[in-house]
């Protein structure tokens, strides 16, 4: 069973407080592909302009993550810019350049096509992410979708029709308000359950994520980290963990048992990608340590 993976690739532009880097691997199908390859067969579909390094394809190449849909452009590639303040929790965009993304039309490929089992349509436009969706219709047996506060605004009516399409929504807690109008974060994760998806995942950062079923809930922290480096890209990986692992358990449907485990393992494969810039610590990721880490959340969560 694979994964498809579609969204932005990226070269960011990152400063914290204690160092800088630039022309790093980004973008939220970047992250997500290389969260998802920990687990199972991944494929991507985005877009790279000729300033793409050839270090960072090698990269993807590594990890047998089928390239077939990247579209190679004559522009410049997607860059964004950006400094996290002391707070991690705040980050200042600084620059944002969309080059190639800006006219992209996704294209999947036959060999992607007739592979795939989980659909991820990573953080993008709603457009792209439906021209993915119908392109793979009928071949995904799970569909998932991430969104911003940026498509709420902007794309409401194409992001709703989406959630017609799809299985999961993926958003974060502010979003998730922002598109109900409500403060209240349960709230929220039903009422978005209403509107299509039959599963929603609400998004909160250092504080965990939590499933909305129907009348089934399920909630995990965040594994507790000593220092974040760079939270660039964890909701990504989070997402393409929680992709890779449903992939993993060889199932046409899942249950909600296999989704809050699915989110147990995409919330390990998250804090590393908080322990490096870019994905410089998911990319030499063992499964020795996966595993290790893994046990050491699984006994913080329990109890009797």
């Amino acid at each position: 069973m694979s994964v498809l993976v579609s969204g932005s690739i990226a070269l960011d532009n990152v400063k914290t407080q204690k160092a800088a880097k630039d022309n790093l691997l980004g973008g939220s199908a970047s992250y997500a592909a290389i969260a998802s390859s920990f687990f199972s067969p991944t494929g991507i579909c985005g877009v790279v302009g000729h300033d793409f390094p050839e270090e960072h394809l090698n990269l993807l190449k590594s990890r047998d993550i089928n390239l077939e849909g990247i579209e190679f452009s004559a522009g410049e590639t997607f860059r964004w810019t950006g400094e996290y303040m002391e707070d991690m929790n705040d980050r200042e965009t600084l620059e944002v350049a969309l080059n190639v993304l800006e006219s992209w039309q996704p294209a999947v490929s036959d060999c992607q096509k007739e592979s795939v089992s989980i659909n991820l349509l990573a953080n993008a436009h709603p457009a792209n992410q439906h021209a993915v969706a119908d392109q793979v219709e009928g071949k995904a047996s799970f569909n998932i979708a991430d969104t911003m506060d940026l498509w709420i605004q902007i794309s409401r009516p194409e992001l709703e029709g989406l959630l017609k399409k799809i299985d999961l929504l993926v958003l974060n807690d502010s979003e998730a308000k922002l598109m109900m109008d409500t403060s209240n974060l349960i709230a929220a994760g039903k009422q978005l359950r209403e509107m299509g998806p039959k599963y929603v995942i609400v998004k909160k950062g250092e504080h965990g994520a939590m499933l909305f079923g129907d009348g089934e809930f399920f909630t995990c922290p965040a594994f507790p980290l000593n220092e974040v480096f760079d939270p660039t890209g964890a909701g990504d990986s989070f997402i393409g963990g929680f992709a890779g692992y449903l992939a993993q358990l060889g199932k046409s449907e899942f249950s909600f048992s296999d989704l809050a485990s699915a989110m147990a393992r995409g919330t390990i494969v998250a804090s590393y990608a908080c322990e490096s810039f870019s994905t410089e610590k998911l990319q030499d990721l063992t499964h020795e340590e996966f595993n290790q880490r893994l046990e050491t959340f699984r006994s913080y969560c329990s109890f009797s």
